[in-house]
């Protein structure tokens, strides 16, 4: 039995043409040691202790340690999420706001229209408006008549200028007539130059006029747009503030008086300041106007 175990490894070994061992495994064993051990003992690998971080002396980490960096990835995400919802809720918001107001003031336009709603009228501040959106539309008028003015009179300079020089031309050739022609030849040439003069004050004229209607008429007109547009806000709030004073007090309604209570107390100082806005404007384009329209 030992001489057939003993013939047994014997035959295990692998042997090469020369009658030496095969020592090839050897090889590898000992070729692949060396990229998990450079040296010192051989420890096993744990990915659920933190002394992985820790490197002693002699030992190489095998692994890196995932654990922390998952947890920390993890709550990173959450993070990010908590900062991605407050601007979410807030354009939420803002949305829900501006569909109340929408309807609020559709509902109030519609309202007016059909002459079922109030109106808040200021009569002097409304005359006033009548009057400058009508001078508006006359103050468009004078500068077209004296665009084709301007175009006209510089269509009678040039004429004018071609026959000085044509009667010059005959005063030259024309010995007999020199006289009368030299004199013909001066006097269009001295109403080409009184017509410069004239050309370069109506072209002064309307680009003042140009300036008043498209800045600072245009630049009032905005204004009122926006008053215009506070004053439907003003009267929305105000008419609902006025139905829920009519209906019944109890406590579910109570919070809707007190919340619209304070949106009404919002939009009439916005409505208050845009009409002092407006009333200060038209005041000062009263008296700035008088000088840009003198021709």
């Amino acid at each position: 039995m030992a001489e057939e175990a003993h013939r047994s490894q014997a035959a295990q070994i692998s042997v090469t043409r020369n009658g030496e061992a095969d020592k090839s495994h050897e090889e590898v064993f000992h070729r692949d040691v060396p990229h998990n051990v450079s040296s010192g003992p051989i420890t096993s690998q744990s990915h659920n202790s933190p002394e992985n971080y820790a490197m002693n002396e002699g030992v190489v980490q095998v692994g890196p340690y995932t654990g922390a960096l998952r947890e920390q990835q993890m709550g990173g995400a959450v993070v990010l999420a908590d900062d991605l919802k407050s601007p979410a809720i807030e354009k939420l918001e803002l949305v829900r706001k501006w569909s109340i107001n929408t309807y609020k003031c559709t509902k109030q336009i519609l309202s007016e229209k059909l002459g079922r709603g109030s109106r808040t009228v200021d009569l002097e501040l409304e005359a006033q408006i009548e009057v400058l959106r009508d001078n508006k539309r006359k103050y468009e008028h004078v500068i077209k008549l004296a665009q084709t003015l301007c175009t006209q009179l510089a269509q009678m300079l040039q004429t004018q200028r071609q026959l000085g020089d044509a009667f010059a031309d005959l005063s030259l050739k024309t010995p007999e007539l020199h006289e009368e022609f030299g004199y013909n030849a001066e006097t269009q040439k001295l109403l080409a130059k009184n017509g410069e003069t004239l050309l370069g004050a109506i072209t002064f004229f309307i680009s003042n006029v140009k300036t008043l209607v498209d800045k600072t008429i245009e630049d009032t007109l905005i204004n009122i747009k926006q008053y215009e547009a506070a004053r439907i806000e003003y009267d929305a709030y105000r008419t609902d503030l006025e139905e829920l004073n009519l209906g019944p007090r109890d406590a579910n309604t109570l919070p809707k008086i007190e919340l619209s209570q304070q949106q009404f107390q919002i939009h009439r100082e916005k409505y208050e300041k845009m009409r002092n806005d407006v009333s200060v404007k038209l005041k000062f384009l009263e008296e700035n106007k008088v000088g840009e329209c003198i021709l």
